[in-house]
């Protein structure tokens, strides 16, 4: 897997003080979408233990209280992400407690596959659906466009 830009520190992609993680590769390539340079799984640099590594400590940092981690792209359900999005996301789970994970994706729940599925099962909140230009809405929150839907799997603070 490829990753096109990790921030440590973030307030936009997701409630609260998180780190958020843009993947490259997706298939979807929407009319509009602001982040084109994550289309090519090839973009970016390649996601290494270090990366991985980065994150966990990342989140454990008790000097700022992360409440999770957010993953974007790109799409983190690209064929080419799921090994590595589910490696990361079961790591997280195992020693970050009480961390909740975000996850936007341009396919929706009735597409995933059982590989797809199985990294879903490690998400608190999906955001699912391509963005669609025609239905764009700045007012939205934590989606762009109305076809979206925010699904929440868990209880959230």
């Amino acid at each position: 897997m490829n990753i096109s830009q990790y921030y440590p520190i973030d307030v936009i992609n997701g409630p609260g003080t998180r780190c958020t993680l843009f993947v490259s590769g997706c298939v979807h390539q929407c009319k509009g979408c602001y982040n084109q340079s994550t289309w090519s799984p090839s973009s970016g640099s390649l996601f290494t233990q270090e990366n991985q590594d980065t994150i966990i400590r990342d989140l454990l940092d008790t000097r700022i209280k992360r409440r999770g981690l957010s993953l974007s792209g790109g799409d983190p359900l690209h064929p080419d992400n799921l090994d590595d999005v589910l490696a990361l996301l079961q790591r997280v789970r195992k020693e970050c407690v009480g961390k909740d994970v975000w996850m936007w994706s341009g396919y929706t729940l009735a597409e995933l596959n059982a590989k797809q599925q199985q990294v879903v099962a490690l998400v608190d909140v999906l955001v699912d659906g391509k963005f669609e230009q025609e239905l764009a809405d700045p007012s939205l929150n934590w989606k762009g466009s109305a076809n979206q839907v925010i699904h929440y799997f868990s209880e959230l603070d």
